[in-house]
């Protein structure tokens, strides 16, 4: 099962938030993905739960976040997954060419514990290839100020669509 420890991007910072660990198993199924946040949690904004949806924007407050690419293909996917229990996945043609994919259910689950959160989610992946894997995520603090946290970032400005944030492989599903 990998595990990786995101990164807060240099120009952006979170004092409340210790670390971001990542852990992903895939299976025929899919992807199953945990994050844990650690750190100071109340001094983080984290949206309450809601029914289960489709949202957009889910970016612009505390959310994460994992991008899917077949190695060599432009396309890759893009699913947002919020504490609140919603979730966007879209669909790219190149990078930013894409739209909202509707029909997925990652069925996102959240545990908060002293000083911990822990979002797990369930990714329908069909394809049995190679998969090349972004991870980030976005967190509001109490102030409303943004922090972006990658496996890897791109160069200058946080950007988890730059090919550089596709920064783990995953090898293809065995039968």
């Amino acid at each position: 099962m990998p595990c990786a420890a995101l990164e807060c991007h240099p120009a952006t910072s979170c004092a409340a938030l210790r670390g971001i660990e990542v852990s992903i198993v895939r299976k025929p199924e899919g992807l199953q993905v945990a994050y844990i946040l650690e750190g100071e949690i109340e001094r983080l904004r984290i949206p309450g739960p809601r029914a289960p949806r489709i949202a957009e924007r889910l970016w612009q407050h505390t959310c994460c976040e994992i991008f899917i690419a077949r190695r060599g293909a432009p396309g890759y996917r893009e699913f947002n997954l919020s504490p609140s229990g919603e979730w966007a996945a879209y669909a790219f043609t190149g990078y930013r060419k894409g739209a909202l994919l509707d029909g997925i259910h990652p069925g996102i689950a959240v545990r908060r514990g002293p000083g911990r959160l822990e979002l797990e989610a369930s990714i329908p992946v069909k394809e049995d290839a190679k998969l090349l894997i972004g991870l980030s995520a976005v967190i509001e603090d109490e102030s409303g100020a943004l922090s972006y946290w990658a496996l890897r970032h791109a160069p200058d400005k946080p950007d988890f669509h730059h090919p550089a944030a596709f920064a783990m492989e995953l090898d293809e599903v065995r039968h």
